[in-house]
């Protein structure tokens, strides 16, 4: 019996690297994709946003009002 997780548990499986984007519903890839996140909305609400969204919200999270952030 192999130890190794496989399918969608596997750690380098895209599933574990996707979010959505609060404002159009995009689906971005951490790492390919530019996105950025509000640190304190972060968990609450899965506040990631698009670049374009960035661009429209002009760099402000529409929840609290906190600068959006990279997300590295």
């Amino acid at each position: 019996m192999s130890l190794r997780n496989k399918g969608s548990n596997a750690y380098g499986h895209v599933g574990w690297l996707t979010v959505k984007c609060r404002i159009c519903d995009r689906h971005l890839l951490i790492g390919t994709d530019v996105v950025y996140k509000c640190p304190k909305c972060e968990k609450k609400y899965n506040a990631y946003f698009c670049e374009a969204d960035k661009r429209g919200l002009k760099g402000k999270c529409p929840y609290c009002g906190t600068e959006l952030v990279p997300v590295l």
